[in-house]
């Protein structure tokens, strides 16, 4: 029977391990805060933002989420941002995305100051993340290495498949899991649009990570027995429960559950740590500008 990887679980260590790190900020004054910028109304994104809140707030940690009307030029935003660099209060600075098309995501982000690029999409961190020296690793990334590593999943001398390429997700996991590391060494393949037969590549896969948004692409046609699954989608598909909608992944849960070594489930795997990533990114954010615990 496949074992499910549950995110909630790991998060839940992750949060009391950054306890001791939180209480010993707050002892000399500071406390960790996070600056979200939410543009336009993606319903998405709303939810994932409120989510981020919630979970700051739960913690006594300072979070501001910055709202704007999807018509705000590209001046205005980096206005702001440039504002946040320079604000004390906040130690990570987010944008949420994807932004409105009239809006240069690259523009964007590599305005936002380095050291509180919490999401680690800033080039300076991609290239420090590059040659394997991370400042800070893309949330969602970070949260996948992390469930790895809580459920003992050594990747030295497996072999990793990733179907999706974006920035967000499947470079920096090709990154994490080939870096010459304790648990990462992996070989790892990188699928997406333009790979022809996809199945060829899972089917010799020990690990396959799935960053596509495609609702139960993966069935038991692409694995081996015992393959460890990520998924990373989150996808609505309409039903007639009272919602009109049930979320699901891009891997068939029922359909790999007699096959897979092991499966994050969705809801419940993959998102929940991208937001405990993102506190532990915010918490050592201000142990670098403050030099706390540093």
């Amino acid at each position: 029977m496949t074992q499910l990887f549950s995110g909630k679980e790991v998060s839940a260590s992750v949060y009391e391990s950054l306890m001791p790190k939180i209480q010993a900020l707050k002892s000399k004054g500071i406390t960790p805060g996070l600056a979200v910028i939410l543009v336009g109304d993606d319903p998405a994104s709303a939810v994932y933002v409120r989510s981020k809140s919630r979970r700051f707030a739960s913690l006594d940690l300072f979070s501001e989420t910055i709202r704007f009307d999807g018509g705000i030029s590209q001046e205005k935003l980096v206005e702001k941002i440039q504002d946040l660099n320079v604000d004390n209060r906040f130690h990570g600075i987010l944008v949420q995305l994807p932004l409105p098309k009239h809006i240069d995501e690259g523009t964007i982000i590599s305005v936002i100051d380095p050291v509180k690029d919490v999401d680690g999409f800033h080039p300076e961190n991609v290239g420090y993340l590059t040659v394997g020296n991370p400042r800070f690793i893309p949330c969602t990334p970070k949260g996948i290495m992390r469930i790895l590593s809580y459920y003992d999943v050594d990747l030295s001398g497996k072999h990793v498949v990733i179907i999706g390429r974006s920035n967000i997700v499947g470079r920096p996991v090709s990154i994490l899991t080939s870096l010459k590391k304790s648990f990462s060494n992996a070989t790892t393949t990188i699928c997406h649009s333009g790979t022809q037969d996809i199945r060829y590549f899972t089917n010799q896969a020990d690990v396959v990570v799935t960053a596509m948004g495609v609702p139960n692409f993966l069935d038991e046609s692409f694995i081996k027995p015992g393959t460890v699954l990520i998924d990373v989608g989150i996808n609505r598909v309409n039903d007639d429960s009272e919602k009109g909608y049930k979320l699901v992944g891009d891997i068939h849960a029922e359909r790999v559950s007699e096959i897979a070594g092991a499966l994050t489930p969705v809801p419940g795997g993959v998102g929940p740590m991208t937001i405990a990533m993102l506190v532990e990114n915010t918490v050592e954010a201000a142990e670098m500008q403050s030099g706390v615990g540093a």
